[in-house]
């Protein structure tokens, strides 16, 4: 389940409202509680393996999207700000900047469709983003198992920890769900409003 929340996350827009660093800590807090290592390594194949083709899947959304790839007026997530952000990252580290854009949230989801959009070369893309998610992915993954494992001395601070963790996370993706789609409506309803051009 982590794997394809992450998946969504790096490929479609919707990734926006998916709180990916809280996830993946708090998954590696949960395997630590239970004291399953076994399971942590599959997790870190996992989650390594769904942000690389969450990316591939984001950047070739972009090379079909091409310069449609707009910012909604007033938009929370897809706005000029952040699309400016994405798009500057790019053309000042290019390989470097899609690297550094998996520890940066909004922009992580953004940047693969921008470097499609801006028809970044295939093969600098694709290494640079599996290494981004070798760094990144696996990485929250055991910093959360290290830091459970920690919290697990204590018998009732890390179902605390970790219950307060898994809370937020369910808060934050549903604000951010319905924050999208009150923006949705609004982009409908300015869409309905706008005068009708006529010759």
């Amino acid at each position: 389940m982590v794997a394809a929340v992450l998946f969504v996350e790096c490929a479609f827009l919707i990734g926006f409202v998916l709180p990916g660093d809280s996830l993946l800590a708090t998954a590696g807090m949960m395997f630590a509680a239970g004291h399953q290592p076994g399971w942590l390594v599959l997790a870190v194949v996992g989650v390594f393996a769904a942000a690389v083709a969450g990316n591939h899947m984001g950047y070739r959304m972009g090379r079909c999207r091409g310069n449609r790839l707009a910012a909604r007026p007033g938009g929370r997530f897809v706005n000029a700000e952040n699309l400016g952000k994405a798009r500057r990252l790019l053309d000042r580290y290019g390989f470097w900047g899609v690297l550094m854009a998996r520890w940066l949230p909004w922009i992580r989801t953004l940047c693969p469709q921008v470097a499609g959009a801006a028809a970044m070369n295939r093969r600098s893309f694709a290494l640079a983003t599996t290494l981004g998610a070798l760094v990144w992915a696996p990485v929250m993954l055991v910093i959360g198992y290290v830091g459970g494992s920690q919290l697990d001395r204590v018998r009732w601070l890390m179902p605390v920890v970790l219950g307060g963790m898994t809370i937020g996370v369910v808060v934050v993706t549903a604000v951010g769900m319905v924050r999208m789609r009150k923006e949705q409506h609004e982009d409908q309803r300015s869409e309905q409003s706008a005068p009708a051009l006529t010759r």
